[in-house]
């Protein structure tokens, strides 16, 4: 694992680490973490087991602090020019491995991953965990509007705890109807924190990141 930074379009310094597979990466993802006032960072027990489960399957991935988390330069910025963080984050781990690219985002991440991938060509994929959509206890910008999603022509996961009531089940139903090339999938027995269940998450994960990204 290799400490990174680098520098956002708009000038702030992000800090990251580049996790490559042993034998050569097949492709890479970005990894975007949750809230940021909420204790969110890179280091995250559910995105090191997404980290580790995509590495064993081949693919380079770089998680990163945004904006205004703990060694990264710049302030909160709402989730909006955060935006700014993951197209960044995508230009590094573009240049260190071949092959296509997933983004994939938890909760606040999540969020993020969505409007800032429908405007970005490079993301191959997206894998949503935990997408708030149902209690507002996260502060987090809309998802784009209808018409937006729909033109969303990539293959997306949707992905949360059965008990979650951040990202209810219903809720995720709802919005994959609205996209081109979604599915989703549930983990029983959990809610939005997938306590001492990010195992399981990460092989649904990394099995979506396989065939999403023909590498299965």
């Amino acid at each position: 694992m290799d400490g990174i930074r680098f520098l956002t379009e708009d000038g702030v310094s992000l800090e990251g680490e580049l996790r490559l597979p042993d034998g050569g990466a097949r492709a890479s993802a970005v990894l975007c973490h949750a809230h940021p006032r909420l204790g969110g960072s890179k280091d995250h027990p559910v995105l090191w087991a997404i980290r580790n489960e995509l590495a064993h399957r081949g693919i380079a991935v770089l998680g990163f602090n945004f904006r205004g988390t703990m060694r990264s330069g710049g302030s909160y910025g709402g989730g909006r020019a955060e935006v700014r963080d993951v197209a960044a984050a995508v230009g590094v781990v573009r240049e260190a491995a071949g092959g296509p690219t997933l983004v994939a985002g938890w909760s606040f991440g999540a969020n993020v991953a969505l409007r800032a991938a429908v405007d970005d060509d490079r993301v191959a994929a997206l894998a949503l965990v935990a997408l708030p959509l149902g209690e507002r206890d996260v502060d987090v910008p809309d998802v784009p509007p209808r018409a937006v999603l729909a033109a969303f022509d990539r293959p997306v996961l949707l992905v949360a705890g059965e008990g979650d009531p951040i990202a209810p089940v219903p809720e995720l139903r709802n919005l994959a109807a609205r996209l081109a090339r979604a599915e989703v999938a549930v983990v029983p027995g959990t809610d939005h924190f997938f306590w001492r269940r990010e195992g399981e998450l990460a092989t649904v994960v990394g099995g979506f990141a396989e065939r999403a990204l023909g590498l299965a």
